[in-house]
């Protein structure tokens, strides 16, 4: 698994961080009525949070490995590696409020939310780290199109232990805009919905996707038989 992969996923939690304020402003908002002890209940509920991703990660790439293992190695994952950059691809234009590509992604999850919604009801209002934790490692299940996509890269790694690494640089790149919605609040929030910065963010994550398209392009150009 390249370096880059880790860096990629890295900005790409940075990046879209915009849309994680957006989706999870409400429940980091909540946990700011702890009073002088939030920041520990901001830390518990991210790391839990990050917990949540780092264990799909680990699932989606042992799923990767055992395909890879059960076909014809290359093929299977230049098909990956293409599902993964389309994915980007989406993600950006998504984020530039282009299109709804991604929309179709977070109805797969639905189904699981619904199960694991009513038990965040328990550790609601989250006024201690126990309550924070485990809260944040039910939200990591929310349905979410960045996720998504970061989960298809990591589908591509051929191993649990790499899907769960680049899942947790993803969560690395998301904690810092999560952090700051905590602390800011709906200040961060009303900035986060600014046309200017989505549309920014949006073309960063596209760029990524598209660079990844190029490769493969000339990795595909290079094995063709009749290529000079």
């Amino acid at each position: 698994m390249p370096d880059s992969s880790y860096l990629a996923l890295l900005l790409v939690g940075l990046l879209g961080g915009t849309h994680c304020v957006v989706m999870c402003g409400g429940i980091v908002g909540a946990l700011s009525m702890g009073g002088p002890a939030r920041a520990s209940l901001h830390l518990a509920y991210n790391a839990g949070r990050i917990a949540s991703y780092a264990a799909a990660g680990a699932l989606v790439g042992a799923l990767g490995e055992a395909s890879l293992v059960l076909s014809g190695q290359l093929p299977l994952r230049s098909v990956l590696y293409l599902l993964a950059n389309l994915m980007l691809v989406a993600l950006g234009l998504y984020l530039m409020g282009m299109t709804r590509a991604l929309a179709f992604t977070e109805r797969f999850g639905q189904k699981l939310w619904r199960h694991l919604q009513p038990l965040t009801r328990h550790f609601l209002p989250a006024r201690t780290v126990r309550q924070a934790f485990p809260l944040g490692l039910l939200w990591g299940w929310l349905p979410c199109g960045l996720v998504y996509s970061a989960l298809a890269t990591a589908l591509t790694s051929g191993s649990a232990w790499h899907g769960a690494g680049l899942m947790l640089a993803f969560g690395a790149g998301t904690l810092p805009n999560l952090l700051l919605a905590g602390l800011l609040a709906t200040r961060l929030q009303a900035y986060a919905r600014q046309p200017a910065l989505r549309v920014a963010s949006g073309l960063l994550i596209l760029a990524f996707g598209v660079w990844g398209l190029i490769g493969l392009a000339r990795l595909a150009f290079r094995s063709w038989p009749d290529a000079s």
